[in-house]
């Protein structure tokens, strides 16, 4: 397949702007959080694990959405779903713990920005905002209509990545603002967030044809390769290539089956790890405490003694 993908070219593949933009975001936060923090208020340096989260979340980035794996997401759906449970459920993620507490403070206790966060946060809203949004995303029509063009595309994916970052802010609490629920509340918060997500995995799983014209038809899958890979070159290839399974060593339905079951899986994961770090600390902190000695039983005690 590799050998295959070359045909699209260094630009397709390697996405050389996308990676100067990451670099100059890592670069950006280095100074700000490094060593030009005090002319922005700054306190401490992230520490390493922040700045381990941060940098990571970057590399995550550029390789759902810079490397040979964007290319990937326009030829097969099962590319697509990997792309999306990274960029929705582990990037975001990654990026909140990165952020130093003094960053969030100057983000969030603006004027604007702090009562609409505080309304969107609210578990219900955060939930449902996310869910909803991603779910409609994968309703072919809408699903096709965000291949249609460059800005389409680019606004839907950024619509759905902010409603990700405000879904997890009530979960990871990077400040107080965002402490809104018990441990058992965020519990059943990210059991919900995977009960939510399994219709649309549902759809696309048990779908008896291909849902989306933009890994079938010959017309659409072209308009949404041009998204990634630069008109000159499509423009070349065109005669050469007759679609999506001259890349892919499953058939269409297979691969849309095998996307679905991959995001899911892909969720359950990064759920299951979170819940696990708000069980376990809730569950240690109610098994350190001892019972108290029912009344009287001293006494009686000391009685028989």
């Amino acid at each position: 397949m590799w050998l295959q993908l070359q045909i699209f070219g260094f630009r397709a593949l390697w996405s050389p702007y996308f990676m100067m933009f990451i670099i100059g975001l890592a670069l950006i936060y280095y100074l700000i959080t490094g060593p030009y923090r005090h002319k922005f208020g700054g306190g401490e340096k992230p520490s390493i694990k922040q700045q381990s989260f941060f940098y990571s979340a970057l590399v995550l980035l550029y390789i759902v959405k810079g490397s040979p794996v964007d290319l990937l997401t326009h030829i097969m759906l099962t590319a697509h779903m990997i792309q999306m449970a990274i960029y929705y459920f582990v990037f975001p993620i990654f990026i909140i713990q990165g952020i130093p507490t003094w960053v969030w403070k100057k983000i969030v206790r603006r004027p604007v920005v702090k009562p609409v966060l505080q309304f969107l946060t609210k578990p219900l809203i955060s939930i449902v905002l996310f869910c909803g949004l991603f779910s409609f995303y994968h309703i072919p029509f809408i699903f096709d209509f965000s291949k249609t063009s460059q800005i389409s595309h680019t606004a839907i994916s950024l619509v759905i990545l902010i409603a990700a970052f405000i879904m997890w802010l009530p979960i990871l609490e990077p400040l107080k603002e965002f402490e809104k629920m018990p441990p058992l509340v965020k519990m059943a918060y990210l059991l919900a967030n995977g009960l939510l997500i399994t219709p649309a995995c549902a759809l696309i799983i048990f779908a008896e044809h291909p849902l989306y014209d933009a890994y079938t038809a010959s017309g659409a899958w072209i308009q949404a390769m041009s998204l990634c890979v630069p008109g000159d070159v499509l423009s070349g290839i065109t005669s050469t290539i007759s679609g999506p399974e001259m890349f892919s060593p499953l058939t269409i339905l297979q691969d849309q089956q095998a996307g679905g079951i991959i995001m899911k899986i892909m969720q359950e994961i990064v759920l299951a790890i979170l819940l696990g770090t708000v069980f376990f600390p809730w569950f240690n902190k109610g098994s350190y405490k001892v019972d108290p000695i029912p009344a009287g039983s001293t006494s009686e005690s000391t009685t028989k003694a």
